[in-house]
């Protein structure tokens, strides 16, 4: 490996890693804060007739994870093109 796949696979691999941080930041924000640590705010909502903290802490973090695995499939397929990886 040459002196610029190096360097091409570092900005990668940083960027990957960034991503990875922001979707779990996103992830624990919904799943530990919506779900117990904003619970009482979020109680004064309703979903389908439960307490909007109840739902993220029962089935929100969830569903909220699972999009967040689409998501990141979306930006490592947009990662892969930008650096020539996507064969």
């Amino acid at each position: 490996m040459d002196k610029n796949e190096k360097i091409k696979a570092s900005a990668y691999w940083r960027e990957n890693i960034k991503y990875v941080l922001l979707l779990l930041a996103i992830w624990f924000l919904v799943s530990y804060g919506a779900g117990i640590l904003f619970k009482d705010e979020l109680n004064h909502f309703k979903i389908a007739g439960f307490k909007l903290g109840f739902w993220f802490a029962q089935q929100g973090a969830m569903y909220v994870f699972v999009i967040l695995i689409f998501v990141y499939v979306r930006l490592m397929n947009t990662l892969d093109k930008k650096y020539g990886y996507d064969e």
